[in-house]
């Protein structure tokens, strides 16, 4: 465990060092059950500034400190140039940790907000842009692993998304290999429920950096499913565990797809 977690734990109450090791639980788990970390890889940590990405960080060194196997660990941050975007908050942070880390400069703002038209959702085409800047600099550097960090709810969401307005059954893969096959994608919080991150967040007191652009649509489709999704949870806590574990307990035969099931032998 690294220095900045084992004094975190020390200090702190027993709810609090349960919090820890349940995150720590869930993120080695879905490390585990998708081999996600391979001896010798060396992980790019994709780090945006938001509550989730500081987290999955913080939890990667914590288990690089114990694993049984040897990888490096990378930080990136893309500056998308957003007004306002505090530059110096990452690498002071990234430097009182002691980790490696790069800054990528590309205004994606500039084109993101010229393009899409004013009332559509920015997500789509920053994501895509974004996305792009990230596996070019992993293929440069030599990354064999990029690491992003969706959560648990990240993945129900889009789950709902897809099917609500992409007529399609899909999630969030823990693990991909990108369409032009030169990066592995994972996520190590795929386990880990967004309310677990929330309360780490405050406990850590990472300095959060807002986001701008997508974050400052209220109206996307996302923040609608997520609006559902908190209103099931408040009135059946154990629904999105159920429906979670459903993505693990797929019955190809019970859907509808031609493709995955032979029904003209039947």
């Amino acid at each position: 465990m690294n220095n900045a977690l084992h004094t975190l734990e020390s200090g702190r109450s027993v709810n609090q060092k349960k919090l820890i090791s349940r995150l720590r639980r869930l993120t080695g788990q879905a490390i585990d059950d998708f081999s996600m970390i391979d001896d010798g890889d060396r992980v790019m940590v994709c780090l945006s500034g938001g509550k989730d990405s500081y987290a999955m960080l913080d939890l990667l060194l914590s288990l690089q400190a114990s694993a049984p196997i040897s990888f490096e660990i990378t930080a990136v941050n893309l500056d998308q140039k957003q007004p306002g975007f505090p530059a110096d908050v990452l690498p002071k942070y990234l430097e009182e940790l002691g980790v490696d880390y790069a800054i990528i400069n590309q205004d994606t703002y500039s084109v993101v907000t010229r393009v899409v038209p004013e009332g559509k959702t920015y997500c789509g085409l920053c994501s895509r842009l974004r996305r792009g800047a990230l596996y070019s600099h992993a293929r440069a550097h030599g990354f064999t692993k990029i690491a992003l960090g969706h959560h648990r709810d990240d993945l129900l969401e889009t789950l709902f998304l897809n099917m609500f307005h992409g007529g399609r059954i899909a999630a969030m893969a823990p693990k991909l290999r990108s369409d032009d096959g030169d990066c592995v994608v994972i996520r190590p919080l795929a386990y880990v429920p967004e309310r677990d991150l929330e309360r780490y967040a405050e406990l850590r007191t990472f300095p959060i950096i807002p986001c701008t652009l997508c974050g400052s649509q209220q109206n996307s489709e996302r923040r609608e499913i997520k609006a559902m999704l908190q209103e099931w949870h408040e009135k059946h806590p154990q629904r999105l565990d159920s429906m979670f574990r459903s993505l693990k307990k797929v019955v190809p035969t019970h859907l509808l797809d031609t493709e995955l099931g032979d029904f003209d032998s039947l």
